[in-house]
């Protein structure tokens, strides 16, 4: 053991001589700003950003013109979107197809971090492995950049590493000492040791018995899925033809005269809306799919070998008060290996991710057992104290990571912690791997080789230090403005600063007037979230086409509590259908589709798993005559149910007025044989359920234990929902 540490020393050392050599390059880093920020006015002088958002209808013509585009993206993920923004400000004609919507895959299921990779810098350096350095350093630089073109969708967070043994304070100190290091001039902030009751007083709920103290260092956060719309938007902005839903059914080729090979020249596309097909002819073509990167290139060659190795990284959401409002935490080792991080994200808090292989689909669901694998994790880190509740899930999802290995390797079996970019025999230009925080200098390598290959007469990449849609006129006091031009809701103003950047005047300019004294203006969707009706509306005009659209990336409603969003399907879809001229069908299937989105994707499934007409009920005999007494309170006639008049007939009695829409749902919740009654068993199962933190928030549990403990008082009782858990 001392052996192993004597050698995990030595390795330090040599990683840490590495490093301070590598990394000590501020002024390369400066001059490198500089001629960024020279190219950035460059675009400005010769592209001009239009002030209008082109209608989809008219991108969709724009790709339909016989008018042959440089190039022609495939996927519109993060990747997909940067190489748009990449080429079109070169001054390329773009033009970008997704088959779904914008981030509707992995690039909206992230950890939300932009990081270099804290876990990677350490086997960089133990393995003495100089691409993975390589690979964290080039993070870090895009890291500042992403904080810088986006400040309102992105910000610097402090992120505790506990530590639990004495020794592990000097070993964990020097690492992150080196990853500031490693940033260089991009070093975010200096990361600091604390005492423990320092620590504690940063992280209250974290476990106490055997804390040493804690090391903390600073990574970005963003907003993922805004984010990449974004980038997407801005691209639209400077004139690529961009459109969502429209799907590659196969690749256009023609002979080129020189070689007499067959070379890609466009794809034949489907709008999924219409079933409408065109052909959109380019001189050159990226794949930029992600999971379905092999999809396509088997489309250019069927002989072609898979070079993608999906794997599944599932997330969890939690309520608010399980993490501090500005402090994340990072387990460096989980009980099988694995790195989980436990962050504050949008008043919520975020746990995750696991990793595992995974068959490639479009619909991935979060898994049972990774739930619990997550949930266990987090237990073992915070205090006693705090009972870790599979109720509280609020949200669960699953994201593909598209692991790849280099086409061009010797040893192809290796994956690729980088990115790769590889060109097929018929031109088309593959861009795969990578990570989220590097989207932007993988896109600029992937343009870099379509003007190699093209011989396109073109400068370098434009895209360092260019604010994305939004950024440029952002200030951290934007949203006082907006309460106090428009009358918003506090915390309306910051969530709508915070996510559409100065185009939140555009938002608020249309929000509908509340006929109240205060707020103003602002209708929210569900009471609990920031989210108003205008931001359906503006929604349309980013392109959003579907509910899902809306609900999960134009607000990201469903990734924080699925029964919330649930809760807004119908307003949300009847505010479409009036812009968008739904008919009855056209509504009625757009709430099924985000229904079943919610139940499988976003782990609603979980919560009818939970509970359900053959869950166990597992009480003391004396827990279960207290329920008895109190459902017979309600259940007067001993009929062995209850129905929406006795619940009335309880609440009149203490003077207290309910609407029967509102009981309905209450009830509903409970009835798990759907016959319209709670009966006795139902009741125990669900209290079984609750007892058991399988089941949080149930708002007739609460309702039945108020009235309880109310009845002959005067005390009005709660009905809103509680923190949603399932």
């Amino acid at each position: 053991m001392a052996f192993q540490k004597a050698i995990r020393g030595t390795a330090l050392v040599g990683g840490g001589a590495l490093a301070t050599v590598l990394g000590l390059s501020h002024f390369a880093q400066y001059r490198r700003k500089q001629a960024n920020l020279a190219s950035v006015q460059a675009v400005d002088c010769f592209n001009i950003q239009l002030k209008e958002l082109p209608s989809r209808e008219t991108q969709l013509t724009s790709l339909q013109s016989n008018t042959e585009f440089d190039i022609l993206v495939i996927g519109g993920g993060a990747t997909g979107a940067g190489c748009a923004l990449d080429a079109v400000t070169r001054g390329l004609r773009t033009a970008l197809v997704e088959r779904d919507d914008f981030s509707s895959g992995t690039s909206s299921r992230s950890t939300k971090l932009i990081h270099g990779g804290v876990r990677y810098l350490q086997k960089a350096i133990v393995n003495l492995d100089y691409e993975q350095y390589r690979m964290v350093k080039d993070a870090l630089h895009e890291r500042a950049n992403l904080l810088e073109i986006a400040p309102h969708l992105s910000h610097a967070l402090p992120i505790m590493l506990p530590i639990y043994k004495w020794w592990q304070l000097p070993y964990y100190w020097i690492g992150i000492k080196l990853y500031d290091l490693v940033a260089g001039a991009n070093c975010l902030k200096s990361s600091y040791v604390l005492s423990k009751s320092r620590a504690l007083e940063h992280f209250p709920m974290l476990q106490k018995d055997k804390l040493v103290g804690a090391i903390v260092y600073y990574d970005g956060q963003h907003n993922d899925a805004r984010m990449n719309l974004a980038i997407a938007l801005t691209a639209a902005r400077y004139g690529a033809a961009i459109a969502n839903y429209v799907e590659v059914k196969n690749l256009l080729k023609r002979k080129d005269p020189v070689s007499g090979k067959l070379q890609v020249c466009g794809a034949r596309c489907m709008d999924m809306l219409t079933g409408c097909e065109f052909e959109v002819r380019a001189k050159c073509v990226i794949n930029a799919t992600g999971p379905f990167t092999d999809t396509l290139r088997k489309m250019d060659n069927q002989c072609t070998e898979n070079i993608c190795q999906p794997s599944a990284g599932v997330h969890i959401v939690m309520p608010g008060y399980y993490s501090p409002e500005n402090m994340g935490l990072l387990d460096p080792a989980t009980s099988d290996g694995r790195v989980i991080f436990f962050l504050p994200w949008e008043k919520m808090t975020i746990a995750g991710t696991t990793d595992s292989p995974t068959d490639i689909t479009p619909h991935p669901i979060p898994s049972e057992e990774d739930i619990n694998f997550i949930l266990n994790e987090v237990r073992n880190y915070l205090s006693c104290d705090v009972e870790v509740r599979r109720g509280d899930v609020l949200a669960a999802w699953s994201g593909i990571r598209p692991l790849v290995t280099d086409p061009s390797s010797k040893d192809t079996q290796s994956i690729s912690r980088n990115h790769v970019v590889d060109t097929s025999d018929s031109g088309l230009i593959t861009i795969a791997g990578g990570k989220w925080t590097t989207y932007r200098a993988m896109a600029e390598d992937t343009i870099d080789v379509a003007v190699k290959n093209h011989n396109f007469k073109v400068g370098p990449s434009r895209t360092a230090n260019l604010f994305l849609q939004g950024g440029k006129e952002w200030s951290p006091t934007m949203y006082i403005r907006l309460v106090q031009d428009y009358g918003l809701e506090n915390e309306v103003a910051q969530h709508l600063a915070s996510t559409y950047g100065d185009k939140a005047f555009e938002v608020a300019k249309i929000a509908s007037v509340t006929g109240k004294r205060w707020p103003i203006v602002g209708i929210r969707l569900v009471s609990e979230f920031p989210y108003i009706e205008a931001e359906v509306k503006y929604g349309i005009k980013e392109y959003a086409c579907t509910a899902v659209d809306i609900i999960s990336r134009r607000t990201r409603l469903a990734f924080l509590n699925v029964q919330a969003a649930e809760e807004a399907l119908p307003k949300i879809v009847d505010l479409m259908a009036k812009e968008l001229n739904w008919c009855e069908e056209r509504k009625k299937e757009e709430l099924e589709c985000a229904t079943r989105f919610l139940y499988y994707e976003m782990g609603y499934k979980s919560r009818s798993e939970q509970l359900t007409d053959c869950s166990e009920i597992s009480l003391q005999p004396s827990d279960i005559e207290r329920y008895k007494k109190r459902f017979h309170m309600f259940d007067k006639e001993q009929k062995g149910f209850i129905t929406i008049i006795d619940v009335q007939r309880v609440l009149e009695s203490i003077d207290i007025q309910m609407d029967e829409n509102t009981l309905h749902e209450i009830l509903n919740e409970v009835d798990l044989n759907k016959n319209g009654l709670v009966e006795l068993h139902e009741f125990l199962q669900l209290m079984s359920a609750v007892q058991k933190g399988m089941v949080s928030g149930s708002r007739l549990a609460i309702l039945m234990k108020t009235a309880e403990e109310n009845l002959g008082s005067r005390s009005s009782i709660p009905v809103d929902r509680s923190c949603g858990g399932f």
